[in-house]
């Protein structure tokens, strides 16, 4: 699971509705995978983003980037270089996201996160 995936994710378990996001991410396993480094896409997500969930597991994974986003974002390679690895090069491959609010804990398995909830937390 990327970062990028992280971003996006929240926790949807029938009355979880305060604190849901972002979730706590706990990993096992963690790779790296080079990949073309494509400033424009990264311009783009900037609006996008919630910057303090990606700071958030980025700590969790032990990843340095800075706690605030830059005023120059777009036009700050070294910082578009970084935000390019951490949101879309880092791959947690096994470990699990947790809800902060109920403690539901979704596995994360082969980099895929399991959001499914069971029939009765819908």
């Amino acid at each position: 699971m990327k970062l990028l995936t992280h971003n996006m994710l929240q926790c949807n378990k029938k009355g979880c509705t305060s604190n849901n996001y972002p979730l706590a991410l706990h990993a096992q396993e963690v790779s790296r995978e080079e990949s073309e480094f494509r400033p424009e896409f990264l311009k783009h997500m900037l609006t996008k983003l919630d910057y303090s969930a990606l700071v958030f597991a980025a700590k969790a994974l032990s990843i340095e980037i800075p706690e605030q986003m830059p005023t120059n974002a777009a036009d700050d390679d070294n910082f578009l270089r970084g935000l390019h690895t951490a949101l879309v090069e880092i791959n947690v491959k096994e470990g699990e996201l947790k809800c902060q609010n109920c403690s539901r804990s979704f596995p994360i398995s082969k980099g895929i996160p399991n959001m499914l909830l069971n029939e009765e937390e819908v």
